[in-house]
């Protein structure tokens, strides 16, 4: 990976000013929607895992099968299926809701459990009397568009997380002709849900957003592209959680950003009026570094005005704090965009 420093953390004080720490590199691309490289930063093309990022086109298979209106989903459920949930009180019951409609419970999601995100990202204390079934892990809304999709074509509901069952064929297929690439193109992996996952050129990646953001109007995938941008940017509170980032960013965008985070440090990010689409990754997987990049991706695309700046100037150059509080240091950007030829 031919990555470049994108990002520096400094500590030092602030009568005597910062000195840098470290460094964390990475690559960013932004594409048109007709896949044009147009800016870089490291190397656009370099075969990224999509972590969650992948997310809502991981939900195409069920949604071309008319699968929504087959169950009655609503616009806020069908959000959840692109998620990376905080395990508040409406994404477990948005999760539990689809579960029934379908007709099984939360025993029947294969994702694991974990502790719900709420708690690391809005620094509430963990209750000492819970137990976090599958339920509350933030896959959860992902995994009942899958058991969903199971129910629909009458397969196996056990196993659907493994590679060879027909739900992750019909990922993988689905995935490969919407990139026009063959899916032995794309590597799986084990993602953190136990669902496989995929890797393909980060500049591809860019381009799925792009497209996404422009919707029903998307030439290939135009009716289920538009449902998916419309759930994701109409309740994005859905798609992410309280003091989480996607919240942010598409909150900013009013409507006209969809964004979706991955686990070790991806993000993608496509923008409507502008006909762009973004990804960006972290190399050494460190999500602290990716927050101040996106801004200044989005700063120097000339994307953000006075009132988004200060919605997202928290994620601009944020601070580095000790245990006592004290500010230690900060997160900066040091990259420019490379306009591409």
């Amino acid at each position: 990976m031919q990555a470049t420093a994108l990002v520096a953390t400094t500590r030092g004080y602030p009568d005597s000013g910062y000195v840098v720490e470290n460094i964390h590199a990475g690559s960013i691309a932004v594409v048109d929607v007709q896949g044009r490289l147009l800016y870089a930063s490291g190397d656009p093309r370099y075969p990224t895992f999509t972590r969650s990022a992948l997310k809502p086109f991981q939900a195409l298979p069920f949604i071309l099968s008319d699968g929504p209106a087959r169950f009655g989903l609503t616009r806020d459920e069908l959000a959840l299926l692109c998620a990376s949930h905080s395990g508040e009180d409406k994404h477990l019951e948005g999760v539990e809701s689809i579960l029934a409609k379908i007709g099984l419970d939360p025993g029947h999601l294969e994702c694991g459990c974990a502790t719900p995100l709420f708690y690391e990202f809005t620094g509430q204390p963990l209750p000492q009397d819970r137990s976090w079934t599958p339920l509350h892990h933030n896959c959860s809304g992902k995994h009942s568009g899958f058991l969903a999709w199971c129910r629909l074509h009458g397969a196996p509901t056990r196993g659907y997380v493994e590679r060879s069952h027909p739900l992750q064929q019909a990922i993988r297929a689905t995935l490969a002709e919407a990139v026009g690439m063959p899916a032995d193109w794309m590597p799986v992996g084990l993602d953190g849900c136990s669902a496989p996952n995929y890797a393909m050129p980060l500049s591809t990646l860019a381009h799925l957003y792009a497209r996404l953001a422009q919707g029903s109007a998307d030439a290939q995938l135009g009716g289920a592209m538009g449902m998916l941008f419309d759930a994701m940017t109409a309740r994005p509170d859905m798609v992410s959680g309280t003091a989480r980032t996607d919240l942010a960013w598409m909150s900013a965008g009013g409507g006209d950003w969809v964004a979706k985070i991955g686990a070790d440090a991806v993000q993608a990010i496509g923008i409507r009026s502008a006909g762009l689409g973004i990804a960006i990754k972290i190399a050494d997987g460190n999500s602290r570094a990716l927050h101040p990049a996106v801004y200044a991706v989005l700063d120097q695309l000339g994307l953000l005005d006075d009132e988004r700046r200060a919605q997202l100037e928290g994620l601009r150059q944020p601070p580095i704090r000790n245990a006592r509080g004290t500010v230690a240091g900060d997160i900066r950007t040091l990259f420019s965009l490379t306009p591409q030829a």
